[in-house]
């Protein structure tokens, strides 16, 4: 179990460094932001978790992998930009790697942790989307798991995945596997097909903005 956590989490975090370090080098940054957006966006997710569930000190910060392979995403796409640039959509199908992989070992190692399933599920979650939106916030952006096509709810479908087959009793590698394969799904889906959540419509908000102004007066 430890050794799957380990995998999927560095796994998890080459793929968002990279997408930290390109948001880096759009907004011009120099090369010690890239790599400070870079560890952020790979690591903000599973320090949060990692806090939350008491195991300290973070694994980002108490193994010297976390930071080489923040490091090495950072550096590549500095020194190679125009080449990654090429591949930005290719970049966006990783992202859904990285958060299918985050999501499951959120959730996994939260379940190691003896959280409740229902929690950990939500862990598993806010694994995956916590190093997305501190790199938004960051480079003053609306976090894009607050706009975007299905994003975070990809993320909980798989966790609750890994969280039911805790609860069945399935074997661990084939609930990470399972898990995987919904968030993947529901992540490709949505970016091929544009899914997305209903919001509010401008016209809509801006009336209800209207209604209210006139109440206060």
């Amino acid at each position: 179990m430890h050794i799957l956590v380990l995998v999927l989490d560095l796994g998890g975090t080459f793929v968002f460094a990279i997408s930290g370090a390109m948001v880096a080098v759009r907004c011009r940054l120099d090369v010690f932001g890239v790599l400070v957006l870079s560890f952020a966006a790979g690591n903000a997710g599973g320090i949060t978790r990692d806090l939350l569930i008491g195991a300290i000190p973070p694994a980002a910060i108490d193994d010297w992998r976390y930071v080489v392979v923040s490091v090495l995403a950072g550096t590549i796409t500095f020194l190679w930009y125009p080449v990654t640039r090429r591949y930005s959509r290719d970049v966006l199908w990783l992202d859904a790697v990285g958060l299918a992989f985050f999501a499951v070992a959120g959730a996994e190692k939260a379940l190691v942790h003896g959280i409740h399933p229902l929690m950990a599920a939500l862990l598993g979650m806010l694994t995956g989307i916590g190093g997305g939106m501190l790199r938004d916030v960051l480079v003053s952006g609306i976090p894009t798991v607050l706009r975007t096509d299905l994003y975070a709810l990809a993320a909980l479908a798989g966790a609750g995945v890994v969280v039911g087959g805790y609860l069945l009793q399935v074997a661990p590698t084939a609930a990470a596997v399972g898990g995987g394969a919904v968030c993947l799904a529901l992540r490709f889906m949505a970016i091929r097909h544009g899914w997305r959540l209903p919001s509010a419509g401008s016209e809509q908000a801006s009336a209800t903005d209207k209604r209210d102004h006139d109440r206060a007066r």
